[in-house]
Order: structure tokens, then sequence, then C-alpha cells
């Protein structure tokens, strides 16, 4: 398997050193308890938080591209998504307005939804929403941290089936989850995190 995504001796003050191949089309499950460093970890391959080491996409080194050319490609989608504007749809192109339906629709959404107030949506709500923003971007890569925390089972089966239908088409996945049933269940690479070092379960 082509490896999509490679990182080498990467690490930050509290945490680290993180070494990871992450093949096209693959997924690999982080667990581990709060305050381990998962976070922290998706963080430093975006390039979002302080770090030292290489990344790769794709044979590309990260420090050869600019940082926000590079978040195009390997896109993080917090636990906790940032809204900028009042109503759902301005944090979408106008022109993309039956794409964002389409995928909102697939992860149990109403189309009202994108006329809505952010204040008024729900946690399980912003986090399918920014779900949908990443997978509009079509990026390379995912770096999801809980896109599934707030969900009900229905929709956890929901987010995992479209993930798993765009993993089929060759992004990769880098998950963080608290779900050992998830990590196992989407996982095709498993490992824990503790006191901020990656292990294989």
């Amino acid at each position: 398997m082509q490896t999509a995504l490679a990182v080498k001796k990467l690490r930050s003050e509290v945490a680290g050193p993180f070494d990871l191949n992450l093949g096209a089309g693959a997924c690999a499950a982080i667990t581990g308890p709060s305050g381990s460093g998962k976070s922290l970890f998706l963080r430093m391959v975006a390039d979002l938080d302080p770090n030292e080491g290489k990344v790769w996409l794709n044979g590309t080194e990260r420090a050869s591209i600019t940082a926000p050319e590079w978040r195009r490609k390997v896109t993080y989608v917090s636990a906790e998504s940032g809204w900028w504007a009042d109503t759902v749809i301005e944090h979408f192109a106008r022109n993309k307005r039956s794409e964002v339906a389409g995928l909102a629709a697939r992860l149990g959404l109403h189309a009202d939804l994108l006329d809505a107030s952010i204040a008024r949506l729900s946690t399980g709500e912003k986090q399918r929403l920014a779900l949908v923003r990443a997978l509009l971007q079509c990026p390379p890569v995912l770096l999801l941290d809980e896109p599934t925390g707030p969900l009900d089972e229905e929709s956890v089966t929901k987010v995992e089936a479209l993930l798993r239908e765009r993993m089929a088409t060759g992004i990769s996945v880098l998950l963080v989850t608290h779900d050992a049933n998830q990590a196992e269940r989407l996982g095709d690479q498993r490992y824990r995190m503790a006191a901020g070092q990656l292990e294989a379960p």
C-alpha cells in the first residue's frame, strides 16, 4: 500500500517523538485517556502547535509548502469546531449549497439547518457540519478528533459509513476516539496514546 502520510521523529516539549506511516485510503485509530496527548498529536501533524520533526504527504515534505496549503491537504477537524459567522450557510460557498445539503443529509441533518443560526445548533450538529466542511475540500488526509463524541448511535453509524466511502476513494484518516469499538471498526492500524507516546496495542 502506498504511504500517504509519513511522520518521522515528530515531537514537542511535552510529547513524542512520534513515528507513523499511514497508507492511502487507510485509517489509523488512536485511543487513550484524556490528557495523554492524542489531540496534541493531531495538531502537531497539522502544524497548528509547535513541533519538530518531519511529515510528508505523498512524498512531499511539509516544510516545502506553506502552512495554509498543508492544512488544506491535511485537514484537521477539532473536537470543538470553530464558527465565525452568524449562520451555517455563511461558512460555505454559495455555489456549494446543494453539495452541502447532500452531505448533511447523509449525516442525518435536515437542509433547513443551512439557514439556521449557529447559536441554535447542538454540539452534535456542529460536529457533523464541521465534518461536511472538511469533506467538501476533498483533502487527501483527514485528521479527526472525536468526530462522533457527542452523537447518538444512529448518527455514529452514518458518519462511519460516509468515512468508509471516502476512504474507498483513497482519502486517509487519522482518527482520535475514546470509543475502542469504533477504533476496532474503522482502524486498519490501531494505537494507544499513553503519556505522550504512541504504542501499538
